[in-house]
């Protein structure tokens, strides 16, 4: 990669590359495929052909080049037909009344006049301005660039203040956290007006109640599992819903048994 210099402003001479002879190939260009179907047409030729690369194919019954076997029509399809010419009223929708004479006239052109024959181009103009010293003297000769001094920005008057815009936000957030801590409250206010303490009386008489039934249901469970064999669908759901009355009733006085018990009073 060329580097940037002082000595590189003039450009060097340009010496052309020898240019190289044409290439030709050493095989004709006319050469059969090698190992091809191309060169087979029907079927007294099966599978590929050529495969020893002979120049010439062997002569046979069919050749490998065909009349039509390239761009376009085959030779001479291209002649006029001489029985294909204007027949009587098919020219103008069958009538034989020639249109109307209209005087030519030329377009307008947009193009500039085409110069005559007497007006001769100037020829020679030629400049003997070297750009490149005249370029590299004008940047010499010019005047640096004068830097501007930084501003003092912390003598400002605002210096270490915060802007207005900041201080609106903060109170605007402010106010959305007072909106929904005040939510919060209401609904916690709302959740404990939905509870209701029960006196330690009342928690004695629910536990009374609870037990009682606690003591029918497992009568009725007793007198099922002293039963040998229980071999009816009957016994079996009876036996079941016994368990499953016996774990709740046994979870809610566990649940009574706590210091505090508090009712949800909207279920």
């Amino acid at each position: 990669m060329q580097q940037e210099s002082i000595y590189n402003l003039i450009p060097k001479e340009y010496v052309p590359p020898p240019k190289e002879p044409m290439y030709r190939s050493a095989f004709p260009n006319g050469l059969v495929p090698t190992a091809s179907t191309f060169n087979n047409h029907t079927t007294s030729r099966p599978k590929v052909n050529n495969i020893n690369g002979d120049f010439d194919l062997a002569k046979g019954p069919h050749t490998h080049k065909g009349q039509s076997h390239s761009l376009g029509k085959p030779k001479g399809s291209y002649k006029a037909d001489a029985t294909m010419f204007r027949l009587k009223n098919t020219g103008t929708m069958g009538s034989n009344q020639l249109p109307e004479i209209q005087s030519f006239k030329y377009p307008q052109s947009c193009k500039a006049a085409v110069p005559k024959k007497d007006e001769k181009p100037i020829h020679g103009l030629k400049s003997n301005k070297n750009f490149i010293v005249t370029n590299a003297v004008e940047n010499i000769l010019s005047a640096p660039k004068q830097i501007t001094e930084e501003k003092a920005w912390t003598e400002k008057k605002d210096y270490g203040k915060v802007p207005d815009y900041l201080t609106k936000i903060q109170s605007s957030i402010n106010n959305e956290y007072e909106i929904i801590r005040n939510m919060h409250m209401n609904e916690a206010e709302e959740r404990d007006k939905q509870k209701y303490l029960m006196t330690p009386e009342e928690v004695e008489r629910l536990k009374l109640g609870l037990k009682k039934k606690w003591e029918s249901v497992n009568k009725e469970y007793q007198s099922i599992t002293h039963i040998r064999m229980i071999d009816t669908v009957g016994l079996k759901r009876k036996k079941e819903q016994c368990e499953k009355e016996l774990a709740l009733l046994e979870k809610d006085i566990e649940k009574l048994n706590k210091n505090y018990v508090f009712i949800d009073t909207q279920k």
